[in-house]
């Protein structure tokens, strides 16, 4: 308790000098900074890798090709495993030998709070609006091949994870990247690739954990409560107090508070999703149609066929992570005997949240009509996809977007403080456990500065950096691949031998 109220001391501190630097005057420069490194970005990551017309950048010609792979390698484990994993879930296998920070359940909503969040609900409305219904399509198939990567990345966290003197994990793809490379007689590049990705996590921790997430839940607000309109400083003064006296208090208090808010505001999100497309119900066939047509044959669209499947693949990477390696930062802190199994429970995250969670949402946007609609023009050139989701869902249940901006905010909330973990895990990894607390205090920082922050520049700089942990996370993938394959057949053998049910406590 003194721990936290001595931070939550330093940060109204230091809070005097974030407000300097929050004030409108300086949110032009602000932006200009973020314009600027997402030009020098781009440029690197999004490179086109399309022969002749169209343009498929290359991290996400790396994502597609890296997750449909590692699908067909593991005999579509995506498929086979999912009802058995549901098991693991629950609880069926708890063994005494399990050893971690957090429960299997723990794990998966802590990762579940980081990306079921704005992505589903502001990222799903920008790719249809940029990308038209036809990206719905690609979203899902990206989804369900996301579901093996999950599951490779999660295996191997939990391979390589460490337990520090003070009983703390250090998991994820540094782990998996330095010591993994250093079996293959690589430790030099394995290491210098590590830091690269803990470099990237930190600065997507920024972006897309936290002042993306700050301006599109302030978007969704302002459109409510006039007052923030002209003080936005103050809602990020409240955000980054309610993310602190979460986050201060490391996995277990994070775990805990993804536990109890993610069921609660994914039941409230698709029970008003139902809501609307079942008042669409006699349209529901057409926009099946539509996102089937335009995803093969698109119109009006960027790029043709190659952009509207671009749009998909990237929002879908954006909301899952999968392929990424952020989430199996969490995953490595759970307490399991076997690495594969924590791998299964991953196979849930992908599948809840893009299959299932963005398919709701791009149906209400695209049974509402306003991804396309001129008076929401504006919306869409700015990029407000939280705000044009509260339009689409305003159009149908006239006092839900009161309840539209309360989820945005808890969208928003459990994103920055799972995000804030993954960051701060990162940010140890490079400067050691005794700076932990520094990154933290950046972090609450972050938030009243991101408050001021055009979205646009926001959205691209969230995009970029976050896409480019793939690069090195993917390299581990394809490296360590034999290793999972080989957990994977010795566990099989175990599970239908019935070893697996005589092991539980």
């Amino acid at each position: 308790m003194r721990k936290s109220m001595s931070v939550l001391g330093l940060l109204l501190l230091l809070l005097p000098t974030t407000l300097a630097f929050a004030q409108p005057d300086s949110s032009p420069g602000i932006d200009a900074f973020f314009g600027v490194m997402n030009n020098y970005l781009a440029t690197v990551i999004f490179f086109d890798v399309m022969p002749g017309e169209g343009n498929m950048p290359f991290i996400v010609a790396w994502l597609i090709v890296g997750a449909v792979y590692l699908t067909c390698r593991f005999g579509f484990i995506n498929v086979r495993m999912m009802g058995h994993a549901f098991q693991v879930i629950r609880g069926k296998y708890h063994s005494s030998e399990d050893k971690g920070e957090v429960t299997p359940f723990q794990a998966l909503t802590t990762a579940l709070s980081a990306t079921v969040g704005l992505g589903n609900i502001a990222g799903v409305a920008i790719a249809i609006s940029v990308g038209g219904p036809g990206a719905t399509f690609w979203m899902i198939v990206a989804g369900f091949f996301s579901m093996t990567a999950k599951f490779t990345e999660v295996t191997l966290a939990q391979m390589y994870r460490e337990f520090r003197p003070d009983g703390r994990v250090m998991g994820g793809a540094m782990q998996y990247l330095s010591r993994g490379f250093a079996e293959k007689g690589m430790a030099g590049t394995g290491k210098s690739l590590a830091i690269l990705f803990a470099i990237l996590c930190v600065g997507a921790s920024f972006g897309g954990g936290n002042a993306f997430q700050v301006s599109q839940a302030l978007g969704a607000v302002q459109n409510e409560l006039s007052f923030f309109h002209d003080f936005p400083w103050v809602f990020g003064v409240l955000m980054a107090g309610a993310v602190g006296l979460v986050i201060i208090g490391g996995i277990k208090r994070i775990a805990h508070a993804a536990e109890a808010i993610v069921p609660t505001m994914v039941f409230i999100y698709l029970t008003a999703c139902l809501w609307i497309i079942f008042s669409h119900a006699s349209d529901i066939p057409d926009a099946l149609s539509l996102i089937v047509t335009e995803a093969f044959a698109p119109t009006a669209v960027a790029g043709g066929l190659i952009g509207v499947l671009v749009q998909g693949f990237k929002r879908a990477a954006f909301s899952s992570e999968a392929g990424i390696g952020s989430a199996a930062i969490a995953h490595s802190a759970a307490a399991v005997k076997y690495p594969v199994r924590q791998g299964f429970v991953a196979l849930y995250e992908p599948f809840i949240d893009t299959v299932i969670i963005c398919t709701m949402t791009a149906l209400v946007i695209i049974l509402t009509g306003v991804y396309n609609a001129p008076e929401h023009h504006a919306l869409v050139e700015a990029s407000k996809g939280a705000a044009l989701t509260a339009v689409a869902f305003g159009s149908v249940i006239s006092w839900f977007p009161i309840i539209l901006s309360i989820s945005v905010v808890l969208f928003a909330y459990s994103t920055m403080i799972s995000w804030s973990y993954y960051g701060e895990r990162c940010w140890t990894y490079v400067f050691g456990e005794k700076f932990s607390m520094l990154y933290r205090i950046m972090f609450l920082m972050f938030i009243v500065l991101a408050s001021l922050v055009s979205a646009n520049n926001i959205l691209d700089f969230s995009d970029l950096l976050l896409l480019s942990m793939a690069f090195p996370n993917f390299l581990a993938l394809y490296l360590l691949q034999d290793k999972v394959a080989d957990a994977l057949k010795a566990y099989m053998t175990k599970l239908r031998s019935g070893e697996m049910d005589r092991e539980m406590h």
